[in-house]
């Protein structure tokens, strides 16, 4: 485990049905000294969802409280880039602060994690999809054999396994499946993941930039040697680990900083950990609403995410105004990147590039 924990769990929102289960009440003996509050809804949290004046204890929010809720909706989403299908996530939100996270457009000016107790619901949907599935007969981008299954889609799961055994679990499912394979991706370093036993039936994707940039857009995550510096354990503990660039961020020196953070992934990697390599790369998209939330709390890192002079406007599918970059930079800028990213690490298969 790292040595600075992300968590201070002071205040827990819940709601009853949820505490009422063995999860929850493991979770709530976790944290015994938490004030606990009732709450007919972890989505409608008077107070806290939607109060704009907490914008300036953005932080302090995300460490110091936990909502403990119930997971109702237990689709799996086809998706096709980094899985097959998007699981029923066990939690919702971050203790982790990266500026461009999209999850807290939906929350409002608080994104606590919300994390869920009806582990058991969500391992038999799991259970049963995959069951439904049979094999995977044709290969695709997303794996050769195997139904991937993303777990952490609107969570960090390396920080989630701080506050329960849910991602224990969802592990240990998945060595069960013999025609699935469970796949995260984290920004965060908790060794303690190295003695969940995968058996290669779990990918983790390890989020990287360069060091400079992160040091401004990812708040509270484990610095990038850190996590270069956890690959070849986790490999060793059985995990598939691939790369996930994401979101790749343009600025003045942009090239240079990736060719750099591409060697030292080079000189840091073992044989075994090059032979399974495999990267997503993922840049940028910007939200108007989540620009005028880092006003509120970071200023410094919107100088790298709101770049109108590179970007364009477009209206999201949820309604919102987003900014990309515009159609002919980013067709440039994702051929650079993906030439760079061959060049340097000639053995990583790139599973898509967008």
């Amino acid at each position: 485990m790292a040595a600075r924990l992300p968590l201070d769990v002071r205040q827990i929102y819940l709601e009853p049905r949820a505490a009422a289960l063995p999860r929850g009440q493991e979770i709530l003996r976790r944290f015994p000294d938490a004030e606990r509050i009732e709450v007919a809804s972890h989505w409608n949290i008077p107070g806290l969802h939607g109060n704009a004046g907490l914008v300036k204890d953005w932080l302090r929010v995300k460490r110091q409280v936990l909502v403990l809720g119930f997971r109702k909706t237990l689709t799996m989403r086809p998706n096709g880039r980094s899985a097959d299908f998007i699981a029923p996530g066990l939690a919702n939100g971050c203790a982790l602060s990266c500026a461009y996270c999209y999850v807290p457009r939906h929350k409002g000016y608080a994104n606590p994690i919300t994390t869920f107790a009806n582990i058991e619901d969500v391992l038999a949907a799991l259970r049963r999809h995959a069951q439904r599935q049979g094999r995977k007969t044709e290969p695709n981008t997303v794996d050769a054999s195997d139904w991937v299954y993303d777990l952490g889609e609107n969570s960090d799961l390396s920080v989630d396994a701080l506050i329960s055994d849910n991602v224990r679990d969802q592990i240990e499912l998945f060595r069960t499946l013999p025609n699935a394979k469970a796949s995260f991706a984290t920004k965060y370093v908790n060794r303690d993941l190295l003695t969940y036993d995968p058996q290669g039936r779990t990918r983790l994707r390890f989020s990287l930039m360069p060091p400079s940039v992160a040091r401004v857009v990812d708040i509270g995550t484990s610095p990038m040697s850190e996590r270069l510096a956890a690959i070849n354990d986790l490999v060793e503990a059985g995990y598939e680990v691939h790369l996930n660039f994401s979101p790749v961020i343009i600025f003045d020196g942009w090239t240079n900083a990736y060719t750099e953070l591409f060697q030292q992934v080079d000189a840091v990697l073992s044989p075994r950990a090059k032979a399974q390599l495999a990267a997503e790369v993922i840049f940028l998209t910007h939200n108007v609403g989540l620009h005028e939330v880092n006003l509120g709390w970071h200023r410094k890192a919107e100088t790298l995410l709101w770049t109108p002079q590179w970007q364009e406007t477009k209206q999201s599918e949820y309604g919102g105004t987003n900014l990309r970059y515009r159609r002919g930079l980013k067709g440039k800028a994702v051929e650079r990147f993906t030439a760079l990213l061959r060049r340097e690490l000639p053995y990583c298969t790139v599973r898509y590039a967008f």
